[in-house]
């Protein structure tokens, strides 16, 4: 039979894919460079091709390094889930599981979310990590994580999704400001006064859409890094924003001077759902998981 390439290896390729760079790749392995290189090298031997191209100052991947990235990441994700399988000994509910989640979320639920856990499922231990939906879509595909909580909709072509409530959104302006809540019309706003997140906050393009910003004037040019700037933002009165229900009842109002009125149109809000890999052998873990997420949050 023929020798075939070990897994170690293979995660060498991806980490060094995945850094760009030997040694940062060697430290995210807990390797020596000099490891990490020899693994790589037993690789391409093992292969019989070459996946990196390199000089004595830089290197590059070769179109048949990036595909057997490709297919190292698929690989290193299906046994890893296999591992888990037979770590929890057949019970779905057992193991652990590495849960991705949007910074205008994780602050707000994951708290309640790990505790109802703990509290419904004992054995069932939860790996948190918060970062933007690209980058946590591109984690998921990797295998670097197993589940996902975002704010839908988003492009999850390739994987499994699951609505689990939604998030309502809230028109915050100063107490100051006079803000008619009965017969509330953007046009009215002065020119650049809504503030709200960067693009690569996926928030700023459901808060535009659901609450029907259509007068791009109104919004200011300046984007915030996170939902507490835009809350420090409007208590100085430099204008008004919107924030998710969720982020309101978790206190983040506490000590201001802002009021939450309802913005117009007909209750806008975001959804709430879970992703993950269409080849996973865990949907009955993410769906109960999902139907536990379900008792913490309202429906449409």
């Amino acid at each position: 039979m023929t020798k075939l390439p070990s897994l170690k290896n293979l995660y060498y390729l991806v980490q060094l894919h995945r850094e760009q760079n030997f040694n940062r790749a060697a430290k995210a392995c807990h390797v020596s460079q000099s490891t990490l290189s020899s693994g790589i090298q037993n690789l391409e031997e093992q292969l019989g091709g070459q996946l990196i191209e390199r000089d004595h100052k830089s290197f590059m991947f070769t179109a048949l390094g990036e595909d057997v990235v490709v297919r190292s990441r698929a690989l290193l994700a299906e046994v890893g889930e296999m591992t888990e399988l037979a770590r929890s000994a057949g019970e779905p509910m057992a193991g652990t599981i590495r849960l991705g989640c949007i910074p205008t979320i994780a602050p707000f639920l994951l708290n309640r979310v790990v505790k109802e856990s703990q509290k419904q499922f004992p054995q069932l231990s939860l790996l948190l990590r918060e970062d933007t939906t690209d980058n946590l879509i591109a984690a998921l595909g990797s295998g670097e994580l197993d589940l996902l909580l975002l704010a839908l909709p988003v492009d999850t072509s390739g994987f499994h999704s699951m609505s689990v409530g939604i998030d309502p959104f809230k028109l915050v302006a100063h107490q100051d400001q006079p803000i008619n809540g009965d017969d509330l019309e953007y046009e009215d706003f002065p020119d650049q006064s809504i503030f709200l997140l960067q693009r690569e906050h996926c928030i700023t393009g459901h808060a535009i859409s659901a609450c029907d910003l259509k007068n791009s004037a109104k919004i200011n040019p300046f984007a915030a890094t996170s939902l507490h700037t835009l809350v420090q933002m409007v208590d100085s009165k430099l204008g008004t924003t919107f924030l998710p229900q969720m982020a309101i009842d978790a206190g983040i109002l506490t000590g201001t001077s802002l009021e939450a009125y309802q913005p117009q149109g007909s209750a806008p809000y975001r959804e709430i759902g879970l992703v993950w890999r269409q080849t996973s052998s865990r949907l009955l873990t993410f769906r109960t998981l999902g139907q536990m997420i379900q008792q913490l949050l309202p429906t449409k």
